[in-house]
Parts: C-alpha cells; sequence; structure tokens
C-alpha cells in the first residue's frame, strides 16, 4: 500500500495537534469558569451603585446560530459597524448600524481559525482576531481579506492566547492566559504580514499562585497616550500596570472591590475603566488614578440578564455587552444546558 505523500501527513498532524489542543484549553476554561462561579461576587449585587441611578439593559442585536458561544467584541468607530466572535467555532460576525441581527462575516474555519477570542478593530479599520490555539489574524474589514498573521513559536508549552489592546502607535499586546506572558505585534511586523508572536513582558514573577487548571491574565487595555498597560488576572481578582517605557510591572491598588472572574476591561480616555465579571454576571465600573496605578470601585450591576457576560465595548451613548451563555452547553458545562438565541446587551448607565 502506497505511502501517503508528506504533505498529507503533516497536515494530518497539525488537525490533531489541532484538536488535542483544543480540548485541553476547553478543560481548562470550565476549569477557571468553575472556580469563578464559586468565588464571591465582586462587589454587592444589584443595579444601583455608588453613583448614578438604575442601569437599563436592553437587547442591541441578535446573533444568527444554535450554538454560537460568543467571546469577544470590537466595534468600528468609523462606520459604526460591530464585530463579534465565536469562542465555539471561529465565525466572526457583523453587525452593521440599525439591524436587528447580525451577519456572517467571516464564516468558522476561515484560514483554519476554529475559534476567537479578542477582536479590535485599529485605527485604519483593520480587524485584529486572536485565535487562542494559535495568535492573531488581521483581516481587511471591506474585503475579509486576510492581511496578517502571527503565531505561538512552535513547540512552545500550553498556551491560551486571549485578549488584546491597541496603543496609539499602532502595536498590539495580547495576553496568555496560560503562559502569563503579554505578546507584542508592532507597526513594523504588522506591515511585514507574518511571524512569531514575540514575547514583550512576562508577568509570571508577579502573579500570584492559582490552582492548576486554571487561568490567569485575560482582559487587557491600555491608556490613551500608550504610557502603560493594564492586564487583569481573572482568578486571584488583581489588575496589573505593566509601564511600557520602563517595562516595570506593579499591582495595581483597588479600593472597594476586586477583579475576580473578571474578563473584558475597557478604558475610556477620561480614566474609567469598565470591566466584564463573566460567571457572577456582574459589570463594575472604576474610576482610575491619574498614573493609572490605583483603581476605586463607583458602580457594581448585576443582573442574570447579562447571561455570563465576556467582554464590552463603549459606542456613543451606551455599552455593548457580549452574553455568552457559555454555562449553558458552553465551555462552563458541556453537555448540559440549552441556550437561547444568542445575543448582545445594551447597556446604559454603566
Amino acid at each position: 500500500m502506497p505511502k501517503a505523500p508528506a504533505a498529507k501527513n503533516q497536515q494530518e498532524r497539525g488537525r490533531r495537534k489541532q484538536k488535542a489542543a483544543r480540548s485541553f484549553l476547553v478543560a481548562a476554561a470550565a476549569g477557571v469558569f468553575a472556580l469563578g462561579a464559586a468565588a464571591p461576587t465582586p462587589a454587592a449585587a444589584g443595579t444601583a451603585g455608588p453613583e448614578g441611578g438604575d442601569a437599563r439593559i436592553s437587547t442591541a442585536f441578535s446573533l444568527p446560530g444554535a450554538k454560537v458561544y460568543p467571546e469577544g467584541i470590537a466595534a468600528d468607530p468609523r462606520t459604526r459597524t460591530v464585530y463579534v466572535g465565536s469562542y465555539a467555532d471561529g465565525t466572526i460576525y457583523r453587525a452593521r448600524p440599525g439591524r436587528a441581527e447580525a451577519e456572517v462575516f467571516l464564516p468558522s474555519g476561515t484560514d483554519g481559525r476554529r475559534t476567537a477570542n479578542g477582536l479590535r478593530v485599529d485605527a485604519r479599520g483593520r480587524l485584529w482576531v486572536t485565535d487562542s490555539t494559535t495568535g492573531v489574524a488581521v483581516y481587511d474589514t471591506a474585503t475579509g481579506t486576510r492581511l496578517a498573521h502571527f503565531e505561538v513559536a512552535a513547540g512552545s508549552t500550553a498556551r491560551f492566547v486571549n485578549d488584546l489592546t491597541l496603543t496609539p502607535d499602532g502595536t498590539a499586546y495580547l495576553t496568555d492566559s496560560i503562559r502569563g506572558v503579554i505578546y507584542r505585534v508592532t507597526p513594523r511586523q504588522l506591515a511585514a504580514g507574518s511571524g512569531v508572536l514575540t514575547e514583550a513582558y512576562d508577568l509570571t514573577p508577579a502573579l500570584r499562585p492559582r490552582p492548576a487548571g486554571t487561568f490567569g491574565l485575560n482582559g487587557i487595555t491600555s491608556d490613551r497616550t500608550g504610557r502603560y498597560l493594564l492586564a487583569v488576572d481573572m482568578t486571584a481578582g488583581d489588575l496589573y500596570r505593566v509601564d511600557l517605557r520602563t517595562g516595570a510591572v506593579r499591582r495595581v491598588t483597588l479600593t472597594g472591590g476586586d477583579l475576580k472572574a473578571a474578563d473584558g476591561l475597557d478604558l475610556s480616555p477620561d480614566g474609567t475603566l469598565r470591566v466584564a465579571h463573566n460567571t457572577t454576571n456582574t459589570l463594575t465600573r472604576w474610576r482610575l488614578g491619574a498614573d493609572g496605578t490605583r483603581a476605586r470601585l463607583t458602580r457594581t450591576i448585576t443582573d442574570p440578564s447579562l447571561q455570563i457576560p465576556t467582554t464590552l465595548a463603549r459606542v456613543p451613548g451606551r455599552v455593548l455587552v457580549v452574553r455568552s451563555q457559555f454555562d449553558r452547553g458552553g465551555p462552563m458545562n458541556p453537555g448540559s444546558g440549552t441556550p437561547t438565541t444568542f445575543t448582545v446587551a445594551s447597556v446604559r448607565g454603566l
């Protein structure tokens, strides 16, 4: 019987390796979500907070599909288009202004992508999409063409490329929830089109010890001047500041609460930090100090209608929040529960 060509064997090995990595990541995700579910809520429950009146939660738009399990979201301020990624199969959805339902922009399997985590639209309208199993890809939002892709070095230990942020100079920074590092993609690397993800900062020495099988770093954001990054340790509930000039890493002093189960982060130019806490169905708002070393809790919204919020994006007049439903047959509870229609929430008052 003739042997299969080497290329075919290599492709098959690649598929098996990706499947094994995917199984490991689902198990790890289930572990960390279970841990988060057992943790106390980050602050007192309720829609009212220390500042402001009641919040208003409604539905912004729906996502087609029976098992979407969305995780990431990004808004393009130039076109008011919103993009949402599916953790389950890597589909990228596009919600046009005024539409009640999003449409498929990049189908599952595009360029081999089977999962999607963090999403961001840069100043030139390019869409960045992380794939937890491999790295990050960049797409033209007009045509859907992949413009660049960067992957974790072959042979690396277990990894989970999670969220990303973009600084004013066009540099992208990405968290790895298992390895505890922050990767970097510079504009020069982006222009080259492909390459290995560069490890820019190792936060492992600063992170508190965590139970085996749980995640550390998750959401990441940056200040408007490009001075520093903020990255959250969702298991310990800590927030870390990374100085982009010196590389110094320090734990941010939090007053009034913590960031346990924190997933997505959004930092406004005025120093308002908004956070989605997944397993506690909570959104929090923080006032960040001028240098980013202190943060004070100013608002807490806890509501089961948030359906395990994984991240959020600011648009004029409101905040869009991803309702993942991870606990209904998704990564938190594989094989149990039936999700309702997948939607993105509109929250006013956060």
